[in-house]
């Protein structure tokens, strides 16, 4: 059956050969086993499903909870030549019995349908009167209640094993730890799944991660400088920011458009498909946008806030550079972040243990952006992954990070919480320590307090970082109801002079990636070849436009780049670049080798 799966790839898809693990994924399928694959965003998760559903006899049922983005997904196999459907409450009761029938009919490879359907009896009923080749879960950390992406509808797909044992089944994911693994293979019934774990390193991108100072300001720079007319992703934390720095983008010139769950659905679907279908806008965005979203040219990432955690992190960071291309993660944080955070945190409804897990998390991230050493490492570390050497790739790779003596500054800092009785924030703080006479210090007599005016060598800044690190490194907790800080038991050691502290000297310039500039490219074209990649390039376009499709669903930029290097000229040659199935290259074919002839001008 290996054999069928390879043709399948090469007629349908366009490629050669697997990535590992995906031929053992698929294989795995194919003999009638139940799979779980963890892979990173990229890393060609949906094929390891699509394949099996196209060899096995009968329809694949693909479990997703991305009700915005399925006919995306179902065109997308459409123009490979797959017969693919969705199914959900936003199509209607019309389509979605028309789709049954199909299925019932055998007309169907691939159906999408949501999580909460297979709480229908009528569905499940359908379902057992269909010949199934596989039941595929994708995103399937949301069933996970430590997740960051939790889902209760998920938690109905343990029926899948009890009314279909004999359906093989795959769950997959981008991001969960070993704790969210096994709850993801418990709550769905894969105890006896083959296991495939792909490696967490995304080489392709830069990780940089840089301090708050005036932090629209530094967004604008990183974007002018190194993504001009670029596509990505800047993610806030409130719905309100958002929408003030898709805005304040607008009006500097970038092409930005706004994502959050409060916005009216049609604006929200009309911005998502301007996202997808045209080049170079700019989404801001809450975490609320972003999962399945496939577009392959996201050239960055941004985060004007502190991820809750590192498999958030991880995951909307991996939505850049799914073509491989070079990309950035760039993110702006400060001390500001990890206040709210944690007052969000101890004001939710949760449990306490979740609150205690989720404070962990938090807590990991908090590590992740405090690092002095390589981050890659840490960061695909947290998963089980290893990295031999550092990577040469993230910010304190390319600039290793200074570090100093804070032992006295942090000692400084503590005495002052406590001689002003832990009930203030870090402003005051700082005042009391830099002699500053204000009506609060007066009022208080905190210019009376052995600390007042001790820390004079020190900047307001230079304070802030002290404070900042002190937090994240758990020597001082932060009241959730106000923001005062408090002294932790770690603190002892440190006061009473038994341990000594490094703190990480911060810098405040954005450091720029390695050639970036404002006419940077996607990928690298050489500079005889630019006008016939541009025209390529339109080619595509033009041809999507006329069907109202992302251009990347003709062709990605690495099947382009492919045709430039190459310059077929024939349709047998044009069979043979990498991602033209035969579908593609009986519809597409003729149009891109007039480009590449000169024959056609865009």
């Amino acid at each position: 059956m290996m054999q069928a799966a390879y043709k399948v790839l090469n007629s349908v898809f366009g490629y050669d050969q697997f990535r590992p693990p995906q031929d053992q994924v698929i294989e795995t399928l194919l003999q009638g086993d139940d799979a779980f694959v963890l892979m990173p965003t990229g890393g060609g998760k949906s094929l390891c499903y699509q394949i099996p559903a196209l060899v096995r006899d009968g329809v694949g049922i693909v479990i997703s909870p991305l009700i915005a983005l399925m006919q995306d997904q179902v065109d997308a196999l459409t123009q490979a030549g797959v017969r693919a459907a969705c199914m959900n409450s936003a199509m209607g009761n019309e389509h979605n019995y028309q789709v049954e029938q199909q299925a019932l009919r055998g007309e169907l490879d691939i159906i999408y349908i949501a999580p909460e359907r297979l709480a229908l009896q009528r569905c499940l009923d359908w379902l057992l009167q269909c010949r199934l080749s596989l039941f595929a879960i994708d995103e399937a950390h949301c069933v996970s209640q430590w997740g960051h992406d939790f889902r209760s509808d998920y938690l109905q797909l343990s029926v899948l094993q009890q009314v279909f044992p004999h359906v093989p089944r795959i769950a997959l994911t981008a991001t969960a730890d070993n704790k969210t693994r096994e709850e993801i293979m418990a709550r769905l019934g894969l105890e006896q799944a083959r296991v495939f774990v792909s490696g967490f390193d995304r080489p392709n991108i830069q990780y940089r991660i840089t301090l708050k100072d005036n932090p629209k300001k530094q967004l604008l720079k990183f974007l002018q400088t190194e993504h001009q007319s670029h596509a990505g992703v800047v993610y806030c934390l409130s719905r309100k920011k958002v929408e003030a720095t898709a805005q304040w983008l607008s009006e500097q010139g970038i092409h930005a458009l706004p994502y959050h769950a409060g916005l009216d659905k049609s604006v929200r679907q009309c911005n998502q498909e301007r996202f997808l279908r045209e080049e170079g806008i700019v989404m801001v965005a809450t975490i609320a946008f972003g999962m399945g979203i496939d577009k392959p040219d996201v050239r960055f990432v941004a985060h004007l806030d502190l991820p809750k955690s590192i498999e958030a992190y991880y995951q909307e960071t991996g939505r850049a550079g799914r073509d491989g291309e070079p990309s950035t993660a760039w993110m702006a944080y400060g001390l500001e972040d990890v206040i709210k955070l944690k007052q969000m945190m101890a004001g939710s409804e949760a449990n306490e243990q979740f609150k205690r897990i989720e404070q962990q998390k938090l807590n990991g991230m908090l590590g992740l952006a405090e690092l002095t050493s390589c981050r890659r490492q840490t960061l695909i570390g947290y998963f089980g992954d290893t990295l031999a050497e550092p990577c040469g790739n993230c910010d304190n790779c390319l600039t290793p990070v200074q570090t100093w003596d804070g032992t006295d500054a942090a000692r400084k800092a503590l005495s002052c919480v406590y001689r002003t009785d832990q009930r203030f924030g870090v402003v005051h703080l700082i005042n009391v320590l830099r002699g500053k006479i204000t009506d609060k210090i007066t009022q208080l007599n905190h210019h009376q307090v052995s600390t007042f005016g001790i820390g004079q060598d020190l900047s307001d800044g230079q304070w802030r970082s002290v404070f900042r690190q002190l937090v994240a490194r758990g020597y001082l907790n932060v009241n959730f109801d106000y923001g005062q800080l408090l002294l932790s038991e770690t603190s002892r050691a440190l006061l009473r002079g038994e341990e000594s502290l490094m703190l990480r000297v911060d810098t405040m310039q954005t450091k720029s990636s390695k050639g970036g500039s404002k006419k940077s490219k996607s990928v690298d074209i050489k500079e005889e070849d630019i006008d016939l990649w541009e025209a390529l390039r339109a080619c595509r376009k033009q041809l999507a436009t006329e069907q109202g499709i992302p251009p990347f669903m003709i062709f990605h930029d690495a099947t382009l780049k492919d045709m430039l290097d190459n310059k077929p000229d024939s349709l047998q040659a044009f069979g043979n670049i990498s991602g033209v199935g035969k579908k593609k290259l009986e519809q597409y074919g003729q149009a891109f080798l007039d480009v590449l002839s000169g024959d056609k001008v865009i």
